[in-house]
C-alpha cells in the first residue's frame, strides 16, 4: 500500500472549481472590504478546463425595454415544469442584468453589438423574447478568459492547478465543513486543505451516459462529494439532454453541442427519411424547450426513422452559406474539423446528456445545512426545476458565483478555523489508495463503458420501472467490480486512478439518478416515463430530496412564492418567441 502522508494548508475559503461559478465567487471575494484568503483548487488547467468556457450559445438577461423580468421568470418557471425553487430562479432573472454589466465593465468581457451599438441578444429556445447576450457563438470562451484573467491577478487569491477533490472533511461533531481532502495529479500527493468556508462549484457534467456534451474530466465531483458528506441533494432524476450533439462515429468528440441559436434563426430537424418532425410533437417546432426537442429527436430513432448513425439531421443550408458562416463560425468550424459542411448539407446530430438540473440544495445564500458548505452553478439544484432553458446555465453560474462570493467574504470575518478530524482524513486516504492494493488484471475502462452504456440505454431519455431496475442492479454490480480493479504503479500522472475515482462519483450520482428516476412516476420536463407518460401534478407537483441516509427519496411541496401555475392567461401571454409580454405580471 502505497503512503499515507499528506502536507496541510490553511486557507479562508477553498473554491473547488474554475468555471463560471468558482471564478465568480473568487472575483467577488478579491473585491471585498476585507478580502478573504481564498485557494482555488482546479482539476484540470486554470481558465482551460470546465463546463462555462464550453458555452457556444450566450447569456439570458433582460436588457431590452420592451422584455421585463417577470416575463423572464415566467419563461424560467413554465420551462421548468413548476418545480423551480421561485426565489432562486427570481434572484437569477433579477441579478442576471447586473452580473452581465460586470463581466463587461469589471470583467472585461466584449459581447456583440447590434448596428445602433446596443448588447445584441438573438432568440433561444423557450424565450418569450429575444434576449440571449453572445460572443458569436463561442460565449463562455470570452467569459473564462476574461475573468480568468482578473482571478489570476487578485493578490488574495491562490490557485492550484491540477488538483481535484476527492473528500470534505467534517468537524468533531459532524455538523461542520472544515476543509476538504485534495490530491495533487501531478505528484499523487494528498494534501489536507482546512478552510473556514468550502465552496463547491465542481460542474456536474453527466459524463456518465455514452453520448455526452460536457469536457470529460467532469464526473459530478462535487455533488457526489457532498452527498458523501450528508448534504441533501434535491431533483437528481432531472438530468437534460441537449438535442443536437455532434455525431461522429464512436469519436469523443461525438456529443459535442451545436448551439441552440442555429434552430433560433431557423434552422430544421430532419429524420433519416428527409422528413422535418419536430411539428408533430410540438406546436413550436424545432424551437420547443430542450426536454421536447431531445425526446422527439430520440423517439424518431427509436421508432426507425433515424440515419445510419442511429441519430437525425440538423440542416441549416437553406439559411445562406454566408448567413451560416457569419453568425456561427465556430460551430462551422468544429463540423469542418470532423468533415461535415455545415454551411451547405445536413449534419448527423444526436441528444447529448448536457447538465444536472439536479444537485445539492441550498437556499438564496448558497448555503447548505452543513455549515460552512456552500453550493454554486451546477452543483446547486433549484433554479431550473424540470427543465433548463438554454441561456440560463452560465447565467446561473455567474449571478450564483457572485452571490456565494459576497455572503462567504462576510461570513468568514466571524468563522473559525476549525481542526479536521484525523481519523476522518487517514479514512479518506485509504478508500482513495485502495485499489493499488488489489492484485486482479481488471481495468476501470470497460466498467466505465459498461455505465454509460447502461444509463444511455436505461436511466437516459426515456425511462420506465424496468430499465430503471436493470440499471440499479448493474449499477451494483459495477460497484462491486470497482472494488477490485487493480491499478498501475505509480501515483503522479496516474490517470487509471484518476478515472477509478472518477467512477466512484459517477457511481454515486448514477445511483441517485436512478433512486429518485424510480420514485417520480409521471413525465415531466426532462424525466420521461413510459409507464407513466402524464403529468401527474395531484401526486409530483413536487420537489424529491433524497440523502445517504434515505431508502427512498422524500416529496417536498413547491413554494409558489411568486407565481401560480394556475395563474390567468400565463401559457397565452409567455408561449411565443420574440414577442413580449402584454403587460407585467
Amino acid at each position: 500500500m502505497p503512503s499515507a502522508s499528506w502536507e496541510t494548508l490553511e486557507t479562508d475559503v477553498l473554491v473547488l472549481g474554475s468555471g463560471g461559478a468558482g471564478l465568480c465567487a473568487a472575483l467577488h471575494m478579491a473585491d471585498a472590504g476585507r478580502p478573504p484568503r481564498v485557494t482555488l483548487a482546479v482539476k484540470g488547467l486554470f481558465g482551460k478546463s470546465g463546463c462555462t468556457r464550453m458555452v457556444q450559445g450566450g447569456y439570458n438577461v433582460v436588457l431590452n425595454p420592451k422584455d421585463s423580468l417577470e416575463a423572464h421568470f415566467a419563461d424560467t418557471i413554465k420551462g421548468g415544469q413548476w418545480i423551480n425553487n421561485q426565489e432562486l430562479a427570481w434572484l437569477l432573472v433579477q441579478q442576471a442584468p447586473g452580473r452581465v454589466l460586470e463581466l463587461e465593465n469589471r470583467a472585461g468581457c466584449f459581447f456583440d453589438r447590434d448596428a445602433e451599438g446596443n448588447v445584441h441578444q438573438k432568440p433561444f429556445a423557450g424565450q418569450s423574447f429575444d434576449r440571449t447576450v453572445h460572443k458569436g457563438d463561442l460565449t463562455g470562451i470570452e467569459i473564462i478568459n476574461r475573468l480568468a484573467e482578473q482571478v489570476r491577478a487578485a493578490p488574495n487569491t491562490t490557485i492550484l492547478e491540477e488538483v481535484r477533490a476527492v473528500e470534505l472533511l467534517h468537524d468533531a461533531a459532524g455538523q461542520r465543513i472544515v476543509g476538504a481532502l485534495l490530491v495533487n495529479q501531478r505528484t499523487g500527493g494528498f494534501i489536507c486543505a482546512r478552510a473556514k468556508a468550502t465552496l463547491l462549484a465542481t460542474g456536474g457534467g453527466p459524463t456518465m451516459y455514452k453520448i455526452s456534451a460536457p469536457c470529460q474530466e467532469k464526473s459530478c465531483d462535487g455533488i457526489a462529494m457532498g452527498y458523501r458528506a450528508g448534504a441533501t441533494l434535491m431533483d437528481m432524476e432531472m438530468v437534460q439532454f441537449h438535442p443536437t450533439g455532434l455525431l461522429v462515429a464512436n469519436q469523443l468528440i461525438s456529443g459535442t453541442v451545436l448551439e441552440e441559436g442555429l434552430r433560433g434563426v431557423g434552422a430544421h430537424l430532419v429524420n433519416g427519411k428527409g422528413e422535418r418532425f419536430m411539428h408533430k410533437y410540438d406546436p413550436r417546432g424545432e424551437r420547443a424547450t430542450r426536454d421536447i426537442v431531445s425526446r422527439s429527436c430520440f423517439i424518431e430513432v427509436m421508432e426507425g426513422r433515424g440515419t445510419r448513425e442511429e441519430g437525425v439531421l440538423l440542416d441549416a443550408s437553406h439559411l445562406g452559406a454566408e448567413f451560416v458562416l457569419k453568425n456561427f463560425k465556430g460551430m462551422t468550424l468544429r463540423c469542418r474539423d470532423v468533415g461535415y459542411d455545415l454551411t451547405r448539407e445536413p449534419v448527423p446530430i444526436s441528444p447529448t446528456a448536457h447538465f444536472m438540473m439536479g444537485g445539492v440544495q441550498i437556499d438564496t445564500r448558497c448555503r447548505t445545512e452543513l455549515e460552512g458548505l456552500f453550493v454554486a452553478g451546477e452543483d446547486a439544484a433549484g433554479v431550473h426545476g424540470a427543465n433548463r432553458l438554454g441561456g440560463n446555465g452560465v447565467a446561473e453560474s455567474t449571478v450564483f458565483g457572485g452571490i456565494a462570493g459576497d455572503v462567504i467574504a462576510r461570513w468568514v470575518l466571524e468563522a473559525p478555523l476549525v481542526p479536521v478530524v484525523e481519523a476522518e482524513l487517514r479514512e479518506g486516504i485509504a478508500r482513495s489508495l485502495a485499489p493499488f492494493a488489489n492484485t486482479g488484471t481488471g481495468s476501470v475502462y470497460p466498467l466505465r463503458t459498461r455505465l454509460r452504456e447502461t444509463m444511455w440505454r436505461n436511466a437516459g431519455l426515456v425511462r420506465s420501472e424496468a430499465t430503471l431496475r436493470a440499471a440499479e442492479a448493474d449499477l451494483d454490480d459495477l460497484r462491486q467490480q470497482l472494488a477490485r480493479v487493480a491499478l498501475p504503479s505509480g501515483r503522479a500522472y496516474n490517470m487509471a486512478w484518476m478515472d477509478a475515482l472518477n467512477l466512484e462519483s459517477y457511481l454515486d450520482i448514477s445511483g441517485a439518478i436512478v433512486r429518485a428516476a424510480l420514485a417520480r412516476r409521471e413525465s415531466r420536463g426532462s424525466h420521461f416515463r413510459s409507464d407513466f407518460p402524464e403529468k401527474d401534478d395531484a401526486h409530483f407537483l413536487c420537489n424529491l430530496l433524497l440523502t445517504r441516509d434515505d431508502r427512498d427519496p422524500i416529496p417536498q411541496a413547491i413554494d409558489f412564492s411568486r407565481l401560480k401555475p394556475d395563474h390567468p392567461d400565463i401559457f397565452n401571454r409567455f408561449d411565443v418567441v420574440g414577442r413580449p409580454p402584454t403587460k407585467a405580471l
